[in-house]
């Protein structure tokens, strides 16, 4: 059991954690939730006695550890799976830690074979993924088999079979009736796993409670309704009262009236249904609204930006062919003039008489030959 009263630590003139009173029960998985700089991991470094409290006190099992002969035997802890020298290897870093508080060697290779690093044992820690080395401080915060534990973001760098193996093992260690104190970021993940709930916010503790009832407690459930008639469906359940908005998915949500009456609602006033769903809280709506305002580093939203207008540009320059010289026509003697067709032959009269052109015109005999544009010999008349 870890018990808390008026814990205070400061730096300075900051205030990390400011009087935190809380108690982590045996027999149950504790979650320690908080958003980043709420004060998780120093108030878990107060109680390793990592850190000294500036007011108020820490124990574990009644006492502090610091006062604990064999601290490993007792608590066993994972904040920082890094924190190994990065030349030794997996299995030398568990047997110095083994050898120190006078525990058998034969836990090691138990702790490497239920982490699933013996194939890596003897390889050096600084080739080790994230993942794997969260595997490594998992095996050393059990190498003693304490009665408590304590784990800061243990599934960091694990891949989903891990995850689920990690939850699987620490609900396993709280019904062997061990105190499991569980401080992460994932809250799917930490509904899943936690019973009960720690949550710090600046430095104070906002809630100590059940996981059911811190989500009860800080978010509501809803009815999801769909319709091709949600205006007039909407009419309808104003008029009598219930709460209802606009779902950003399409449809309405309406809260503070079971879904069976809506559904009588809609049947009695002849309205078509295509959805009607109970919708549960979530772990992370309910931690969102009780720790919205102790948010210390908030990330700014992004805005889109308007759209540009692209300058005005000169229309493209067209590429210039080179200028080309006239073809050359290949020399020669120049071509001799066209030349006359050959005269048609005239035909004679075998009878003596005067002889017929071919076109039909009369020619007659000159004395001595005449050179004429007509057929030699003959002259028009």
């Amino acid at each position: 059991m870890i018990e808390a009263r008026g814990l205070t630590k400061r730096y300075g003139g900051k205030t990390a954690v400011d009087h935190a009173d809380f108690t982590v029960l045996p027999g149950r998985v504790t979650g320690f939730l908080g958003p980043n700089g709420a004060g998780k991991s120093t108030t878990m470094r107060m109680v390793l006695g990592l850190d000294r409290p500036t007011a108020g006190q820490v124990t574990v099992n009644g006492r502090p550890y610091r006062s604990l002969a064999a601290p490993l035997r007792e608590v066993g802890a994972l904040l920082d799976a890094k924190a190994v020298h990065g030349g030794r290897s997996a299995r030398n870093h568990l047997l110095v830690l083994a050898k120190s508080n006078g525990i058998p060697k034969r836990r090691v290779d138990e702790m490497l074979d239920l982490v699933g690093l013996r194939s890596v044992a003897k390889k050096p820690f600084r080739g080790f993924s994230l993942g794997m080395g969260q595997r490594l401080g998992i095996a050393a915060a059990l190498l003693g088999d304490p009665g408590v534990l304590m784990f800061d973001e243990p599934v960091n760098g694990l891949d989903p079979e891990g995850i689920l193996w990690i939850r699987t093992l620490m609900r396993g260690l709280a019904r062997e009736g061990r105190t499991v104190f569980v401080s992460s970021h994932l809250m799917s993940e930490m509904a899943l796993t936690a019973d009960h709930l720690v949550v710090i916010g600046r430095g104070r503790i906002l809630a100590d409670t059940g996981t059911r009832e811190f989500i009860d407690a800080n978010a509501t459930s809803h009815v999801l309704v769909r319709s091709p008639q949600l205006a007039e469906l909407a009419r309808h359940l104003t008029a009598r009262g219930h709460r209802v908005e606009g779902d950003p998915a399409g449809g309405l949500r309406v809260t503070g009236v079971p879904a069976a009456d809506i559904g009588d609602i809609a049947a009695d006033n002849g309205l078509r249904l295509h959805e009607l769903a109970t919708v549960q809280p979530s772990l992370e709506e309910a931690f969102m609204r009780l720790t919205g305002d102790t948010v210390e580093y908030h990330a700014a939203t992004p805005q889109p930006s308007p759209p540009q207008t692209p300058p005005a540009q000169d229309p493209p320059t067209l590429p210039q062919a080179p200028p080309q010289d006239p073809p050359t026509l290949p020399q020669g003697p120049p071509p001799a003039p066209p030349q006359a067709p050959p005269p048609s032959p005239v035909p004679v009269s075998d009878a003596g008489g005067t002889p017929t052109p071919p076109d039909g015109v009369p020619i007659t005999p000159q004395n001595g030959p005449t050179q004429t544009t007509g057929n030699p010999g003959w002259g028009l008349t």
